[in-house]
């Protein structure tokens, strides 16, 4: 697990703890495997910021949270995620509302959420958070929601905070958020295609 000093930052955590994660799964051809207890660590890193893009991702904090508790207590008796995917398919309950597998999948949405964000913030100009926070809804979570919940979401745009705001509530000055942020897109971009790779592999698909 990745080591912290008490000094660094939400996105220095976010930063070390995921590159930690993609060194693993760039030795995964060597037969090294993600463990469930880092893994779950951390994405529960990322929580505050949801907390942090207030109304329009409440709903996502709330699913996100839940999912990460659930993979976090299943660290403590099951050691990889593939071994977790392989005891739902054996007990023939991937897709159960609850079950590991599916809550896997939900929290790697997340994490691409965060993903899309962060690319969106570094190329986007200006202080505006509405672009680059819809763009990443739009392309991750919206094809599985519900027109109300999407409704609820555009609305919430309207209330995000600015740019600054979030890096002031996160701790952070523009040029070192910048260099977390690209640390951040690249590791998760890694550990994302690992996952889908665990799922696609098994024939479980992604999209549902």
């Amino acid at each position: 697990m990745a080591q912290f000093n008490s000094g660094d930052t939400t996105l220095v955590k976010i930063s070390h703890a995921f590159n930690s994660l993609a060194t693993v799964v760039a030795d995964s051809d060597n037969g090294a495997a993600v463990e469930v207890g880092p893994f779950s660590h951390a994405s529960s890193l990322l929580s505050p910021l949801f907390g942090c893009l207030g109304i329009a991702f409440k709903f996502a904090e709330m699913d996100y949270v839940a999912k990460v508790k659930d993979l976090a207590e299943a660290s403590k008796s099951i050691q990889t995620l593939p071994s977790m995917i392989e005891l739902d398919v054996q007990a023939n309950s991937v897709r159960f509302a609850g079950s590991h597998t599916r809550n896997l999948l939900r929290v790697k949405r997340g994490l691409d959420m965060v993903r899309v964000l962060f690319q969106q913030i570094l190329v986007t100009e200006g202080n505006s958070l509405k672009a680059p926070a819809s763009k990443a809804y739009g392309q991750v979570f919206a094809p599985y929601h519900g027109w109300a919940i999407r409704k609820a979401v555009s609305a919430g745009m309207y209330a995000l905070p600015t740019k600054g705001q979030l890096l002031r509530k996160l701790n952070e000055d523009e040029a070192s958020a910048k260099v977390q942020m690209q640390n951040y897109v690249t590791a998760s971009t890694t550990l994302i295609q690992y996952i889908d790779k665990l799922f696609i592999s098994r024939e479980l698909g992604i999209d549902w």
